[in-house]
Parts: structure tokens; C-alpha cells; sequence
């Protein structure tokens, strides 16, 4: 077993074939890629389960935008966790704030409930907190399992010293989990004091559709090559990582 777990987020079945194939230890699996994800569907995760076997956690995030839910929007929550349990979801991930941008941590703890003895990972809604140190406690508090964080960041390179600083503060009271442009060499840097335990990397790359026509004057998507291209995993960055992680 790997000293240091990497985990990608995958967005088709294709990608998730692709990902468990190529040694990926786990898959964060999503919806609606140019949101940053969203909860994914519930026949995905079932097909998946009945083809791969390593876990595979799921997001629960009902639409783009803040992390600051109305009530209805986290009865769906719940209500998403609870289908996506029972369908074989090995763990999920989500993250509630409040208008001041602080951890919700009542609405946290009902969507734990909900979760039960499945594992938990607070995503990127942490970077959009008004105090890390302070959401780092207050999410530990909550019992997740892991944070998924750029350090604040818009990406891990930018975050790199906020990471460092989280993840000599957390320990082994939580995994911080850096994610958000996760290169291999950030590996060695983020690990000096050897509590880095998993790392969250896309190791994205983009295949070309199989359509022989396409209406170049149409577009569906924000992405330019969203119709014409499918998003996949990169073998070659994949064993980069395992590489830096044994």
C-alpha cells in the first residue's frame, strides 16, 4: 500500500474507468465540471459500483455559486446522501458556510448524521471561509475525516505555504488533503513533517469526441471544446504521482 493515497475527480464514466485502470487509489465522483462539481447521478454511481472496485466518494453540492444553502437546498443534501448510501457511495463530500463565511457547522453535523459511519471530506468550500484556522477547528469539531483545500488559493502552487502551515497545525486530528492544480513535485514540499497522507489531483486531460459531425456554430457550454471534447485521465501524470507517493 502506498504511504501517501491519490485520489481524482472524475467527471463520465469513461473518466472513471479510466482513472481506476490507470491506479488511482479513490474517485471523487462528480457532475458539471466548469461549476467545480455538483452531486453527480445516481445511475452513474450504480453502474460504477457494479464495475470497479476501490471507493468511490461522492459529491454532494446541489447547484453552483457560494456554499451558503437555503433549508430546502440541504434537505436535498441530505436527501442525496441518503440515496447515494444506499446505491454504494463509499464516502461523500460537501461543505457548508454561513452569510459570514464561517463553517455552518449545525447544517454539517445533520448532513453527517445522514451520512452515518461513511466517511466525510469538507471540499474546497473551506478556501471560501473568512478564517482557514478557524474553519480548520470548527470542521474538525464536525468529525470529517479529511479537508480538501488549495490553502486558500486558487491554486495549490499559490497555497503552498497556508498548506504547509494547516497541515503541521491539523496533525493526525484530520487529513488536509491539498487539491486545485496538484502537481507531483508539490508532493515532497507539502510532506516534510510526514503527516501528508492523500493528495487530490485532476491529472485531467482531453479526448477528442467521436462525432463525425459537429455544428461549429453551436455551443452548449461556456467550455469552448465541451462539445467536440471529452474530459479523461493522462496515464503518464497518473504515474508521475505514484511515482513522488510510494
Amino acid at each position: 500500500m502506498r504511504k501517501i493515497l491519490l485520489e481524482s475527480p472524475v467527471f463520465s464514466f469513461e473518466a472513471a474507468m479510466q482513472a481506476a485502470s490507470f491506479g488511482v487509489d479513490r474517485l471523487e465522483l462528480c457532475s458539471n465540471f466548469p461549476e467545480g462539481g455538483e452531486t453527480p447521478s445516481a445511475g452513474m454511481l450504480k453502474i460504477l459500483k457494479s464495475e470497479l472496485d476501490l471507493p468511490i466518494f461522492a459529491m454532494i453540492r446541489p447547484r453552483g455559486g457560494d456554499f451558503a444553502y437555503s433549508q430546502k437546498e440541504l434537505m436535498v443534501m441530505k436527501r442525496d446522501i441518503e440515496i447515494l448510501g444506499e446505491l454504494g457511495a463509499d464516502g461523500f463530500v460537501f461543505g457548508v458556510l454561513d452569510y459570514q463565511g464561517a463553517v455552518n457547522v449545525d447544517a454539517c453535523e445533520s448532513l453527517m448524521r445522514s451520512a452515518g459511519s461513511k466517511p466525510c471530506t469538507f471540499h474546497r468550500a473551506f478556501d471560501a471561509s473568512a478564517n482557514l484556522m478557524d474553519a480548520l477547528d470548527a470542521i474538525i469539531s464536525c468529525k470529517f475525516h479529511r479537508i480538501l483545500t488549495s490553502g486558500g488559493k486558487n491554486s495549490v502552487s499559490e497555497g503552498i505555504p497556508m498548506l504547509s502551515e494547516l497541515i503541521e497545525k491539523a496533525k493526525d486530528r484530520i487529513s488536509i488533503m491539498p487539491g486545485g492544480g496538484t502537481k507531483p513535485e508539490h508532493v515532497k514540499v507539502l510532506n516534510q513533517n510526514g503527516f501528508l497522507k492523500e493528495i487530490h489531483a485532476s491529472c485531467r486531460t482531453i479526448i477528442p469526441s467521436k462525432n463525425q459531425f459537429i455544428n461549429q456554430g453551436l455551443s452548449f457550454s461556456s467550455e469552448p471544446v465541451a462539445f467536440s471534447h471529452h474530459l479523461g485521465i493522462d496515464r503518464e501524470i497518473v504515474n508521475q504521482f505514484l511515482e513522488v507517493l510510494d
